[in-house]
């Protein structure tokens, strides 16, 4: 007995296997990746990793073709950690990027003119005033930072290091801090660095001319200086000088000899006159 069941056309079968010849030849379009086996292999980020599980976005993740996450490690993630889930969600949802930037995109970015990015917190529709999107400067010192595209948001954010990455696919990239959306959560920030002062060493004042001549006009001159006396011995007339000074002058060997002549007169009337006193007796 001849089989007359129709046989299924090639062409519904060759249909039928297509599904899975572009799973197997193709699976980076269905799943371009696993944000947290991703981040599993760093364990600074672990609680990051373990906030985008509980808050689904590794779900959002994880069908995006193209995506950046702003990753926050484990001790400046701490400083959302006083929100509800679902505000951490909104926040956390602000740090993931629907484009693709690793570090050598961000620094092709004009100097001093901040680029507006969408974030996936836009695409949620809960976003009002801009908060879905995010503002990247490259600055003048040729550092990225990062802020809220909402009026008055500070950049709160800088770039540290890329974490990992698949060119075009995703990218994972380390902040220095959350990015503060306004109008949105709390943040436990720590306070930003004083600024050091420069204070200048006093130098002392270096005399001025002036001050020169008081100096020269206090101090005496050479010639208003005594001159050192010289030994007498040094010179022969010197010496004679000295001897002169001591001998007795001619003046005083007259006054001397006069002296002497009035007391023998003196003597010889009072002997005189003894004995004229006698012989009155």
């Amino acid at each position: 007995m001849m089989n007359n069941k129709p046989k299924a056309p090639s062409s519904i079968l060759s249909f039928a296997f297509f599904p899975l010849f572009f799973l197997l030849c193709f699976p980076s379009s269905v799943s371009a990746f696993n944000i947290t086996k991703l981040l599993n292999q760093f364990p600074e980020f672990g609680a990051f990793n373990d906030y985008l599980t509980k808050t689904h976005l590794y779900e959002q993740i994880n069908t995006r073709n193209t995506i950046t996450v702003l990753a926050l490690d484990n001790a400046t993630v701490s400083a959302i950690a006083k929100n509800s889930l679902d505000t951490v969600k909104e926040i956390l949802g602000a740090h993931i990027i629907l484009d693709y930037y690793d570090p050598a995109k961000l620094r092709k970015l004009p100097v001093g003119k901040p680029t507006e990015i969408t974030s996936m917190f836009q695409s949620t529709g809960d976003a009002v005033k801009q908060q879905g999107f995010l503002k990247i400067v490259h600055n003048k010192r040729g550092e990225i930072e990062f802020g809220s595209a909402a009026k008055g948001a500070p950049f709160s954010a800088m770039l540290v290091k890329s974490v990992a990455s698949r060119p075009y696919d995703i990218s994972v990239l380390q902040v220095s801090a959350p990015i503060v959306i306004p109008g949105i959560g709390v943040y436990n920030l720590p306070p930003p660095a004083p600024e050091t002062l420069f204070v200048a060493p006093v130098e002392a004042p270096s005399p001025s001319p002036a001050d020169d001549d008081v100096d020269d006009a206090d101090s005496p001159s050479p010639s208003s200086q005594a001159p050192a006396e010289s030994p007498r011995s040094s010179s022969p007339k010197s010496a004679e000088v000295a001897d002169d000074a001591d001998a007795p002058g001619p003046a005083d060997s007259d006054a001397d000899g006069s002296a002497g002549s009035r007391g023998r007169v003196a003597g010889a009337g009072v002997v005189l006159a003894g004995l004229v006193t006698l012989c009155l007796a």
